[in-house]
């Protein structure tokens, strides 16, 4: 068994962690750290975990804290992995950050993505970027593996946005500087902490634009749509918050660089994700909508052309809280312990 610690394990990210790891046929749930809440047990918090999980939330200092584990998720904000990750790494213990700490592997990127969202561009642990790899599994996969020591989890639009455009990108289908990610998220990727512009009645019925000056996840979607085509790929990303708890949606659009209908953009796309167990590509007369993924580490993406404008475009859909966190941070544990990559993580979405 994988013996996993979870630090940041009360908030949204750590117990969606959980839920997956209490149905994991191979890991264990060795530890749960915060800075808030110790000595509550997390079913005392969050009470659909009773008798599932009922391990009592531990700090740093804890002799609970300081047991051999075999992996720690991170599920903690930007600033926080960079300052532990190497004692664990030193440990032999394997690191999964749910944060933009490791999700550069130099130096001179982090710099960029720090800059963007205005922190400090110095990294605290700058010899252990090279160590590190972007976790989206399914662009990847050979890069994550046993030999790796850090994994840094992909942003939730990033995974929304990059699965949509990859099979795309990587044939050099799109105009590198036409490319729109329109991004819908649920009020849960705002986190746990309480804000009053999330406060219920301020979020009823509410929609926004927010972050226009900048999102976090735009580095990463640019340099990685970047590296499979080859070229410089520019984005106009806007990010949206809607009055619905956990989901995200995002509208993607590229001009296409030679006419394509629709049945071969569809065609293309299923034979890109032909073995990806987690990616299922419809066209556009599919039904489908934010509830069909809720709750799943599975990515729908509806693929259509515009053929009036020879414009690409994908729907695509995911949880926020699972393919866009803590089910890739699975999945990623997956193939760094060379587990099946779908341990724990098979199941449907609920309806309604």
């Amino acid at each position: 068994m994988v013996k996993v610690k979870i630090i940041g394990a009360g908030g949204f990210g750590g117990v969606g962690a959980i839920e997956l790891l209490t149905r994991h046929p191979q890991a264990e749930i060795a530890c749960l750290q915060d800075v808030t809440d110790i000595g509550t047990p997390i079913s005392a918090l969050y009470p659909h975990l009773a008798g599932y999980c009922d391990a009592k939330i531990v700090d740093a200092g804890d002799p609970l804290a300081r047991q051999d584990v075999d992996v720690v998720f991170m599920a903690t904000p930007d600033g926080v992995g960079m300052t532990l990750a190497s004692d664990y790494v030193n440990a032999g213990v394997k690191v999964i950050d749910y944060s933009g700490d490791f999700r550069f592997d130099s130096e001179a990127d982090y710099a960029e993505y720090a800059g963007w969202i205005g922190r400090d561009t110095s990294h605290k642990a700058v010899a252990l970027l090279p160590e590190t790899v972007y976790g989206l599994t399914e662009l990847h996969r050979d890069e994550i593996n046993p030999d790796r020591k850090i994994v840094g989890n992909p942003g939730c639009f990033a995974v929304s946005c990059l699965l949509g455009l990859a099979p795309a990108a990587s044939r050099k289908l799109i105009q590198p500087r036409s490319v729109i990610c329109d991004c819908k998220t649920g009020v849960s990727g705002a986190g746990k902490k309480p804000n009053a512009a999330f406060h219920y009645p301020a979020r009823y019925e509410m929609m926004n634009a927010y972050k226009l000056a900048g999102h976090q996840h735009v580095c990463e979607i640019e340099r990685e749509l970047s590296l499979l085509a080859g070229e410089q790929v520019v984005t106009t990303f806007t990010s949206q918050v809607v009055p619905v708890c956990r989901g995200i949606m995002s509208s993607l659009y590229a001009d296409l660089k030679n006419e394509m209908n629709a049945d071969d953009a569809v065609r293309l796309y299923r034979e890109h994700y032909q073995k990806e167990p987690f990616v299922r590509v419809l066209d556009r007369s599919a039904a489908v909508g934010s509830m069909h993924v809720r709750g799943t580490n599975r990515c729908n993406l509806v693929v259509d052309v515009d053929e009036r404008t020879n414009r690409l475009r994908v729907i695509s859909y995911i949880d926020n809280l699972v393919k866009g966190q803590a089910g890739s941070a699975v999945q990623n544990m997956n193939r760094l312990f060379g587990l099946e990559e779908t341990a724990g993580l098979e199941r449907p979405s609920q309806y309604p």
